[in-house]
């Protein structure tokens, strides 16, 4: 039978916690761990060099493992720019209304190296730096492009949010659309980016002066090379945290197995201050 644990509130990684149990004649059958805590946003080299997940764009909140209601905020109609006065403003028309969204589970499973049980330091580099940066890219590709159970819809498919296919080139296509996003009366918060589109940022001084404007620049495989994603993130959405998660060893006559899961949701109140962008192609 599997052994089932809670960890212990120490100062310990994830990988450090559960390697700690381990012990291959003793976990037979395997063991799975029981967290309180968000386990992709445990992944350690988060906290020493500024890639940021698209989970750091949004907002979070401590919800109870159960459906979460918010309050939606969709257009009454057409979306049309603003005016000089707040009646002529796009959210004077806003319908505000009760809606609520499932919880899911993010999952990521790892093959484990013959032997490394017998190793419990090394298996908790491999849990902390290994699997748990392939759970935050589940988590990146759940909140971009939806998952499996439909719980979560995927920014990139939103419905209500905009698109725009700019002649422009990448620079000059990323600067209307921020004040295209003000248009709804957000601030421009955010921008997810492929990692290709994000270097060519790099290399024409852009980022920088992004960053000035105060837009965080998440970068991910995620999303297509030819999209770029943008809006007043933290407005728009809430990442609600459950703190339900596990570290769990399958054990099997194949191999060892890894898993980690992180229990989510998202819940989306301003769907028309997010814009997904395609540009022109930038002159050699």
């Amino acid at each position: 039978m599997t052994e089932t644990l809670s960890a212990p509130d120490l100062d310990r990684t994830p990988g450090q916690a559960f390697a700690a149990e381990i012990t291959p004649w003793q976990n037979p059958d395997g063991l799975v761990m029981h967290f309180d805590k968000h386990l992709p946003a445990a992944f350690p080299l988060f906290a020493s060099r500024p890639r940021y997940p698209v989970r750091h764009l949004l907002k979070t909140a401590t919800v109870p493992d159960a459906p979460a209601t918010f309050v939606h905020e969709p257009p009454r109609g057409a979306l049309g720019a603003a005016g000089t006065s707040y009646r002529t403003t796009p959210e004077a028309a806003f319908a505000p209304r009760l809606a609520q969204t499932p919880l899911t589970d993010l999952v990521a499973r790892v093959p484990v190296p013959a032997g490394l049980l017998d190793h419990p330091e090394l298996l908790a580099q491999f849990i902390d730096f290994r699997v748990l940066v392939r759970l935050s890219v589940v988590e990146n590709q759940s909140l971009l492009t939806g998952t499996a159970d439909g719980s979560i819809v995927g920014l990139l498919n939103l419905p209500g949010a905009r698109r725009t296919d700019s002649p422009l080139d990448m620079e000059r296509a990323i600067i209307q659309t921020a004040a295209e996003v003000e248009e709804t009366g957000g601030s421009c918060d955010g921008i997810v980016a492929h990692p290709f589109a994000y270097w060519e940022m790099v290399r024409t001084g852009l980022l920088s002066r992004l960053q000035v404007a105060g837009i965080t620049v998440s970068r991910t495989r995620m999303i297509p090379r030819d999209r770029i994603l943008m809006g007043d993130f933290k407005a728009a959405f809430t990442l609600l945290l459950p703190g339900v998660a596990h570290i769990k060893l399958l054990r099997g006559a194949g191999g060892d197995v890894i898993e980690a899961s992180s229990r989510i949701g998202l819940a989306v109140h301003l769907p028309q201050h997010l814009m997904t962008l395609s540009w022109a192609a930038d002159d050699e």
